[in-house]
């Protein structure tokens, strides 16, 4: 996992899953590394979630520099399985942005400052 940026506590990853299941729900999400270039290359992306078991890690690596080149939050979490479950697909995804927060609105934007906090953090 040496793409990954910050470490991402326990707490977090689930708040995660569970704001990427909210957001499937009620609002709208994209899965799949091309997708989520496209979300974060057209600023559609409020959050961007790349999971941390994805091999090659060149597929998911250059997530976190675009991210940060264009603005946008982004956080880790361990299991593609998971990402893909909370996404609401029946296959893994090595990454997902949440496009429309629709009710996860308020755990979308406090996992983006805690990620951000995380990323400051590790970068000192």
């Amino acid at each position: 996992m040496t793409y990954q940026k910050f470490e991402v506590g326990e707490a977090m990853v689930e708040q995660t899953y569970d704001a990427v299941e909210e957001a499937d729900q009620t609002g709208k999400i994209v899965t799949g590394t091309n997708e989520v270039t496209k979300a974060i290359e057209r600023n559609e992306a409020d959050l961007v979630i790349v999971a941390g078991d994805v091999s090659p890690e060149e597929i998911v690596m250059h997530l976190p520099a675009l991210c940060e080149e264009r603005e946008v939050p982004y956080t880790y979490v361990p299991e593609k399985d998971e990402l893909g479950a909370a996404a609401g697909v029946n296959v893994q995804a090595a990454s997902a942005a949440v496009v429309t927060k629709g009710q996860a609105e308020d755990d979308v934007e406090d996992i983006g400052r805690k990620a951000g906090e995380l990323l400051e953090a590790e970068q000192e």
